[in-house]
């Protein structure tokens, strides 16, 4: 009996060091089973993007810093560019629209997808987007590709990001249009350089504290605040939906906004994106101080006057009139994506504006009211 003890006690030993070696192991992970191209990076499978009403235009690559990034480049190659940069949730499908009436006018278009979004790769991790990484990704682009005599369009989250790529190639940019966006900063001073050290952990202190918001808090609360405690706390960010409330898109276009997210693993650059906002204050106060503080060449103010974001925070307009040559008009009618309800009429403004004679417009509101979202 003891030799059978003896020889199963024996045999469990040799089986469990077996076990142990088996799992430890350097396996090859088979990344693409997962549509992992690398570990904690995505890539939305091709296939979802097919047969996008109205987005049928040929997709560019470029690798930067490991990453696979996605841009739009349509028109002639010798034509003036004009470079269209998202915010979120959306991706370079928001220009759609744009893109046949700045092309018919014989201008070259870049519309890149931020990292994160559209067909762009995508982090897992929340923790491995940030504000400087945006930036450095955009710049990086812009010299990959050698864009020069640049007219920049930014919108919401392009607009943070986009005025900082500005501001590190100052000379590779001729004009600016910045529409329902802004670069928040503290301003200049003694006490708003000790505030440029102390808001963004208040902020971030202050979200904690208030903890999760529900969609119908988001929809129905009266403080951007709302808006970033949703998107930072909920595990499935309704992508379509925020773009059916903010842009009163329709069923179809939806699932457009919707594509690049097969489920809420690849949801994690829309998802921490609002939170980033203060993140970089004291970069940004830079930003005007050494650049946009001495910008001489054209810069348009183009809101709409139905946007929930820079309608309830006029300190973001405010802010931008600290740029010297800052104009300001008004777009009557469409609400924060005037992309989606304007898209023609928007990109004529570019066009307008290109030629030094931009002008106001009122298209028909949709029927959302966007005064009470945000």
């Amino acid at each position: 009996m003891n030799k059978i003890f003896s020889i199963l006690f024996f045999l469990g030993l040799i089986l469990t060091g077996i076990f142990q070696y088996t799992r430890n192991l350097d396996v090859e992970v088979n990344y693409e089973r997962f549509n992992l191209v690398s570990p904690g990076i995505l890539r939305t499978p091709e296939e979802r993007f097919k047969n996008l009403k109205d987005y049928d235009f040929e997709p560019n690559y470029l690798q930067i810093n490991g990453l696979r990034i996605h841009y739009l480049d349509e028109g002639p190659k010798d034509g003036e560019v004009i470079f269209l940069l998202h915010g979120q949730p959306a991706w370079s499908y928001l220009f759609r629209k744009m893109i046949p009436t700045l092309v018919g006018e014989g201008y070259r278009v870049i519309a890149p997808d931020m990292v994160g979004f559209g067909k762009s790769d995508k982090y897992i991790n929340i923790d491995d987007y940030s504000h400087q990484m945006h930036v450095d990704i955009i710049t990086n682009l812009i010299k990959e590709l050698d864009l020069t005599d640049i007219t920049a369009h930014v919108h919401d989250w392009g607009g943070l990001v986009g005025l900082r790529v500005v501001a590190e190639e100052p000379d590779r940019f001729s004009r600016v249009i910045a529409s329902n966006t802004g670069l928040i900063a503290p301003g200049r001073g003694l006490i708003n350089d000790i505030r440029g050290f102390f808001l963004g952990p208040i902020f971030k202190l202050t979200i904690w504290l208030q903890g999760p918001a529900t969609w119908e808090e988001f929809i129905g609360g009266s403080g951007f605040s709302n808006w970033i405690r949703y998107s930072r706390y909920t595990d499935n960010i309704d992508v379509g939906g925020v773009m059916q409330t903010l842009g009163s898109v329709n069923s179809e276009e939806r699932l457009g906004y919707e594509a690049p997210y097969p489920n809420a693993s690849y949801k994690a650059g829309a998802q921490i994106f609002p939170y980033l906002i203060p993140s970089e204050l004291r970069k940004n106060e830079m930003a005007f101080r050494n650049v946009l503080e001495k910008w001489n060449k054209p810069f348009l103010i183009a809101n709409s006057d139905n946007d929930p974001v820079t309608g309830n925070n006029p300190g973001i307009v405010e802010g931008l009139k600290r740029i010297p040559s800052a104009q300001e008009i008004v777009i009557k009618g469409p609400g924060h994506f005037i992309q989606e309800e304007a898209g023609p009429e928007y990109a004529q403004l570019i066009i307008d504006f290109i030629n030094g004679n931009p002008q106001g417009f009122e298209v028909e509101s949709k029927d959302v009211n966007l005064k009470e979202i945000l």
